[in-house]
């Protein structure tokens, strides 16, 4: 036995566990944004790559109210054991939430989840077998993407413009694979300023994509974390709205009052309710009754519509900044989109342009972004990078749209590519 042996042996430290791994673990990648984090949270760096919802316009004081007010008069239940399904006077008010957006729903439909996350994870689980195709947008969100590789499914990426979704582009992706003879299992999209391209899918596309994707029996998945979050005017009628049989949709309280609490919920078909609940309750027994019952007595008591809107015009000062200093800093060969609310701006460069190589430049120059591979399942984005408003000040976003701007036009200089 030699010393290696002996000391394993001593410790009962596992041996060869990643010889033991199911071969799903495989599929298990770290996420480009949270690899991001560690270089980005230096103070230093101008981070324009992280989602951070900005907490400064959130009055602290009112939170610790509520929270010292629960624990006083509700703390042998708020600390205790709860519905694996979610607390029932929260599913209530997130009716009254999600009727904003034109959504009637039952309260008996609604799972509380630990994050709109946890709640793509579950719906992963239950639909998903490996081959199966998932269809979303070209770009798609990059914790759908990580999901949905654990469950070895194949992502397929659908045409977007500047309004979203394009609904013949949806047609055509289907009808290619139908002919390939391939199982398309679902379409996940996220309408309201969409991540990571801030886009806002019109009322007519909706109704479109909606008819496609039900003449198709393929089912949708809405994820609507930003639809309250618009600036000049309100989002279109949720898709769920339209179709209560044939849309999933996720809803989440990270970015209208707080992340930490890690809360959202998913509304579902009733015939899907039963199954989602099972699912929920192998993973987490059942979501905090603490959190759950923080922001259902928030929701009570708080003008919480007021506040949503103190939040939009804190994002917008922000949005107006960056979009200001593109126009300012920016070479006239790049594009970008224009968001009418929620965090992201999309942008376009030259397809010479390698914004993941780019990236260790953009650092020395002390600003950091998300390159838009990360954002494709199929390797493409290497000329993009989304860019987050959401969270430095605006005197901050100028500075580094600035100093990104001169990265990239000196790259375009270097590898002789115009600059006008």
């Amino acid at each position: 036995m030699t010393s290696d042996d002996v000391e394993r042996f001593r410790t009962h430290a596992p041996e060869n566990l990643t010889e033991r791994y199911a071969h799903r673990a495989a599929h298990m990648k770290p996420s480009e944004i949270r690899s991001l984090f560690a270089v980005a949270s230096r103070p230093e760096i101008v981070s324009l790559a992280g989602g951070m919802p900005n907490l400064t316009a959130l009055p602290m004081d009112m939170m610790a109210g509520i929270v010292e007010k629960l624990i006083r008069d509700h703390g042998q239940e708020a600390l205790q054991y709860g519905s694996g399904q979610g607390h029932p006077q929260l599913r209530e008010q997130i009716c009254d939430v999600m009727a904003l957006e034109g959504i009637r729903a039952n309260p008996n439909d609604i799972l509380v989840t630990t994050g709109s996350q946890q709640a793509l994870d579950l719906i992963s689980r239950i639909f998903i077998d490996p081959g199966d195709v998932v269809l979303v947008e070209a770009p798609s969100y990059v914790g759908a993407l990580g999901t949905f590789s654990q469950y070895e499914a194949s992502v397929v990426h659908v045409e977007m413009d500047e309004n979203g979704l394009i609904p013949d582009a949806l047609r055509n992706a289907i009808k290619t694979l139908r002919y390939q003879g391939r199982k398309i299992k679902f379409l996940y999209l996220i309408p309201n300023y969409q991540n990571p391209a801030g886009v806002l899918l019109p009322a007519e596309r909706r109704t479109e994509i909606l008819d496609i994707c039900r003449e198709e029996k393929i089912f949708i998945v809405e994820d609507n974390p930003y639809g309250l979050l618009g600036f000049d005017r309100p989002s279109p009628n949720a898709m769920r709205a339209q179709d209560s049989e044939n849309v999933i949709y996720l809803g989440s309280f990270s970015k209208t009052i707080v992340p930490g609490f890690r809360i959202g919920w998913a509304l579902v078909p009733q015939a899907l309710r039963e199954k989602l609940v099972i699912a929920s309750e192998s993973s987490i027994l059942c979501p905090s009754n603490f959190t759950q019952l923080t922001i259902s007595s928030y929701l009570a008591d708080q003008p919480w519509r007021d506040q949503i809107a103190s939040f939009c015009e804190l994002y917008k000062v922000r949005r107006d900044a960056m979009l200001e200093s593109l126009e300012q800093h920016f070479p006239a060969e790049a594009t970008w989109t224009k968001p009418g609310g929620g965090f992201y701006v999309w942008v376009n460069l030259p397809p010479e342009i390698d914004t993941k190589a780019l990236m260790p430049k953009a650092i020395v120059a002390k600003v950091a972004y998300v390159p838009g591979n990360a954002f494709y399942a199929d390797g493409l984005g290497s000329w993009s990078m989304r860019l987050s408003y959401c969270h430095p000040t605006p005197e901050r976003i100028r500075e580094g749209v600035k100093a990104l701007g001169g990265v990239v036009k000196q790259e375009m200089k270097r590898r002789g590519t115009a600059l006008n």
